[in-house]
C-alpha cells in the first residue's frame, strides 16, 4: 500500500491493507466496515476513528493509488529529463497507469469494482486533477512553450484530441478482443507525434519542461491529497482504541 507523506498510524495502515484486500476481492459492495475490523484485527470503533464511512476509507485508497502513479511519473522525471518529451511521457504514463488497478477502474467508470465511488464528486476530482489524459492535457501548454508541441492549432483543439487519443487507448486496452500489435508503445508514441507534431526542443529546453512539469504534477498532487481523510490528530487516541 503506497503510504502518506508523513506518519500513518499503524492501525490505519492494516485497515487500509485489509479494505484494499476486500476491494479488489470482491468490489465495494463486498467490502463491510466489520469485515475489514476483523481482518485488520481491531474493533469497529477504531476504523470509524479514521474514516467516517466506508465510502471515505475506499474513497482513500483510490487516492493513494493514484498520488503514487503521481509520485512515480515524478521519480521518474527527475531521474530522466528527457523523459519529458511527449512522445515519451505520453507511452510512460500509460504504461504506468495499468500497474494502477484503482486509477484503470475509476478511469473506466468500474461500477462493479468501485460501486458509488464513481459518482462521488470527489472521484470526478481526483480524474480532472490526476488521471492520466488529466495529467497530459496539463501539460500539453508546457510542451507548447518548449517548442515539444506545435502550436499552430489552437490549444483548446489540441488538448481535446490529445485527450482524446490518451482515453481511447486506456478504453481500447480494457477490451479483451483488441486489436493485437507487435509494439504498442511505438504505435502510441508515433500517434502522439503525429498529432502533437515534432519535438524540436533543446536539450535545455527539455530539462526545463521536465522541471515545469514535476512543478505540475506537483501542484496537483496537493490537489488529491486535499480529498483525503486524514488521521485524528497524533495524540495516540485511535491506536489506544480497541
Amino acid at each position: 500500500m503506497p503510504e502518506l507523506p508523513g506518519h500513518t498510524p499503524p492501525k490505519a495502515a492494516r485497515i487500509l491493507a485489509a479494505a484494499g484486500e476486500l476491494l479488489l476481492g470482491r468490489g465495494s459492495k463486498g467490502v463491510t466496515i466489520a469485515e475489514v475490523a476483523r481482518r485488520a484485527h481491531i474493533g469497529k470503533g477504531t476504523v470509524y476513528l479514521y474514516w467516517k464511512t466506508k465510502e471515505d476509507l475506499l474513497l482513500d485508497l483510490v487516492c493513494r493509488d493514484f498520488l503514487a502513479l503521481a509520485d512515480e511519473e515524478v521519480d521518474a522525471l527527475t531521474d530522466d529529463p528527457d523523459l519529458a518529451r511527449p512522445s515519451r511521457l505520453c507511452v510512460n504514463m500509460l504504461h504506468r497507469s495499468a500497474a494502477h488497478p484503482y486509477v484503470t477502474a475509476l478511469h473506466g467508470n468500474d461500477d462493479e469494482l468501485l460501486g458509488v465511488l464513481t459518482q462521488d464528486p470527489r472521484s470526478a476530482t481526483l480524474l480532472d486533477t490526476l488521471g492520466p489524459d488529466a495529467v497530459m492535457r496539463q501539460i500539453l501548454p508546457i510542451w507548447r512553450s518548449h517548442d515539444l508541441a506545435g502550436t499552430a492549432c489552437p490549444l483548446a483543439d489540441q488538448a481535446f484530441a490529445l485527450d482524446s487519443l490518451i482515453s481511447g487507448f486506456l478504453i481500447t486496452t480494457r477490451r479483451p478482443s483488441r486489436p493485437q500489435v507487435e509494439d504498442p508503445e511505438r504505435v502510441i508514441a508515433a500517434a502522439v507525434t503525429a498529432l502533437l507534431g515534432p519535438e524540436r526542443a533543446t536539450p535545455d529546453q527539455v530539462r526545463a519542461a521536465a522541471a515545469a512539469g514535476i512543478r505540475s504534477l506537483t501542484e496537483q498532487r496537493a490537489i488529491a491529497l486535499d480529498l483525503m481523510s486524514q488521521p485524528p490528530p497524533g495524540n495516540g487516541t485511535a491506536d489506544r482504541a480497541t
